[in-house]
């Protein structure tokens, strides 16, 4: 069982309620805050789950978290016919049908106000799913990944691109000071919402990664499962399938 983190500490809104209102109140900043956190290196993370995907020769892809659309958006090369972006903030997702307007996609890609744990979705409906950076929002992992299982087809292709915590000196050390000082003061600088990047920090710090998120994935019922740390192990891209 992960450790229950929330964007606010003094509310009586349970953790989902929570994110969607913390990423509605962060949407217009999120894109450019996200380039300055991770120096841009999350667009070259992006484009491995690209490759992973795209390697799978896919006619659907779901994007869940899809926030304002980056992935969802780059999935347009993978070759698929059908991109849906699911999301439960309606801040983000307006933000994410402008972009996609503005590039023409807006007849390939559908973008879906929803809850990850509960999604409008026929079993076996997707030949791949991504999730960049939202699996540590789930309320419930557990039920959230069983859910993406279940709408995933068989021999799909599910990958995750998730932070995770570096273990070998000096990047620990360094992750450790950047997550506690500077993340929450470029947030504070940058966004309307003081708690926002606290919480993306909190959070991070205690999301299960590696073989422990591996663990989890096999205990859901995903095989094959693979885990590739990124950037000194920053961030980890995670690879699965279903029987």
């Amino acid at each position: 069982m992960t450790k229950n983190i929330t964007p606010y500490k003094d509310s009586t809104l349970g953790k989902k309620e929570q994110v969607a209102q913390m990423f509605d109140a962060i949407s217009g900043n999120y894109d450019g805050l996200n380039r300055v956190i991770s120096f841009g290196t999350d667009i070259k993370w992006r484009k491995k789950v690209l490759a992973i995907v795209k390697s799978k020769n896919p006619t659907s892809v779901l994007d869940i978290a899809t926030g304002t659309g980056d992935l969802a958006i780059l999935m347009s090369e993978s070759g698929a016919s059908k991109i849906v972006g699911l999301d439960i903030s309606a801040g983000m997702l307006e933000v994410g049908r402008k972009k996609i307007a503005e590039k023409k996609l807006s007849n390939k890609i559908e973008m879906i106000l929803g809850d990850s744990e509960k999604m409008p979705f026929e079993d076996n409906s997707f030949d791949a799913i991504t999730v960049a950076f939202g699996v540590r929002n789930f309320e419930t992992l557990e039920k959230g990944l069983a859910e993406i299982l279940r709408v995933l087809k068989p021999n799909g292709i599910f990958v995750i691109l998730e932070t995770s915590v570096p273990e070998k000196f000096p990047f620990k050390q360094g992750y450790q000071f950047y997550s506690k000082n500077i993340l929450p003061l470029i947030g504070r600088i940058f966004s309307k919402d003081d708690s926002a990047y606290q919480y993306l920090s909190e959070s991070a710090s205690v999301f299960p990664y590696g073989e422990a998120l591996n663990n989890i994935l096999r205990k859901i019922g995903f095989i094959d499962v693979e885990s590739n740390p990124q950037t000194f192990g920053v961030a980890t891209i995670y690879a699965a399938s279903k029987k």
